[in-house]
């Protein structure tokens, strides 16, 4: 799945967007974390369920993101 040996072929700009992806990948599983765990937020305005939904949404989207950055093809 990680082939160091491309990772090493990229351009600058090609391992500077691949950092960035990782660096996305990490910001929205720790929102998704943060959300279901961590928010001490008024239950009148964010319901439990809706923090849980949102937290499960932004971990699942972490994960397609990671996925799609990790089978990535060489142009």
């Amino acid at each position: 799945m990680l082939n160091f040996n491309t990772f090493k072929q990229k351009s600058p700009q090609q391992r500077f967007l691949f950092i960035l992806g990782l660096v996305m990948f990490v910001v929205y599983l720790g929102l998704g974390v943060f959300f279901i765990f961590f928010a001490e937020l008024d239950p009148e305005k964010f319901p439990l369920w809706a923090r849980l939904a949102m937290g499960v949404l932004l971990i699942v989207y972490a994960v397609i993101r990671f996925l799609r950055l990790m089978n990535q093809k060489e142009d």
